[in-house]
């Protein structure tokens, strides 16, 4: 299967993408919203997700509830809430693991600006050249300065820098932090670029608001995962969100979808 083939189970022919972030089980285990992965799996599909980024483990014993939604197999992992919780360290699945499962997509992580910026770009390029090998499309998960980095890293200048690293490496597209000025961000990556939901926001209507602002930046889709799976209602939530994405609805439309809207 190509390369083109795969991506097109992942993004939409308006070429945007819902990607599902459902893989924090690997440093939280039973995180709120996991505890019954199989019902809140359901309730994602049901709200209309394009695709879910997930872990070994989800997309071998779900893999019926998942089976309509593209699939993006994280290769790697590292520090859980028992230990440092320093990023991903290792690269634990390969290629072939990917391919096995069915996955569409794999997925990297990489902290340009961080103590592991070297060990984590190498993982990423030699995972993007084995995969492409296969004509497996790379997702990398860009974060400047690392998951705990200040507001030096979390600005449109370091965010562009790392968006770009990711291009010259051959990723497929970029999953990156969103801030103001992200035109700078879209303008000179040349690969799409989804915005990350990051930790729960203290209001849906902001987060909702987030995703559209990066929509008119130029952000070709989001992967979101805490914003969803811990939302009140995760079907309302989803379809909120993709209502933003495919529909051009309004803020105001889409949380008119939420329970509380």
């Amino acid at each position: 299967m190509s390369t083109t083939r795969r991506l097109n189970r992942i993004f939409r022919p308006d070429g945007r993408s819902l990607i599902v972030a459902f893989d924090h089980g690997m440093i939280d285990g039973p995180a709120k919203g996991m505890e019954q992965p199989g019902l809140t799996l359901q309730k994602i599909v049901a709200g209309g997700a394009d695709a879910i980024l997930t872990t070994f483990g989800m997309a071998t014993r779900f893999a019926a509830e998942i089976a309509r939604l593209g699939l993006i197999l994280r290769l790697d992992g590292g520090g859980t809430k028992l230990g440092k919780m320093d990023g991903p360290g290792a690269q634990f699945y390969t290629i072939a693991d990917a391919l096995r499962l069915g996955a569409d997509a794999v997925a990297v992580s990489a902290f340009p600006g961080s103590p592991k910026e070297e060990a984590t770009l190498e993982t990423l390029a030699r995972v993007i050249g084995e995969a492409h090998t296969w004509g497996l499309p790379v997702m990398a998960e860009m974060v400047p300065g690392g998951f705990d980095s200040g507001p030096e890293f979390r600005s449109a200048d370091s965010i562009a820098i790392a968006a770009r690293v990711a291009a010259e490496l051959g990723a497929d597209w970029v999953k990156i932090p969103y801030a103001a000025g992200f035109e700078q961000v879209t303008r000179s990556c040349y690969l799409p670029a989804v915005v990350l939901g990051g930790a729960k926001k203290g209001s849906e209507r902001i987060m909702l608001q987030t995703v559209s602002d990066a929509l008119q930046a130029g952000a070709m889709g989001v992967a979101i995962g805490r914003n969803i799976f811990q939302a009140d209602d995760p079907t309302a939530m989803t379809a909120a969100v993709a209502a933003l994405l495919h529909k051009n609805a309004s803020v105001d439309e889409a949380a008119a979808m939420l329970p509380n809207g």
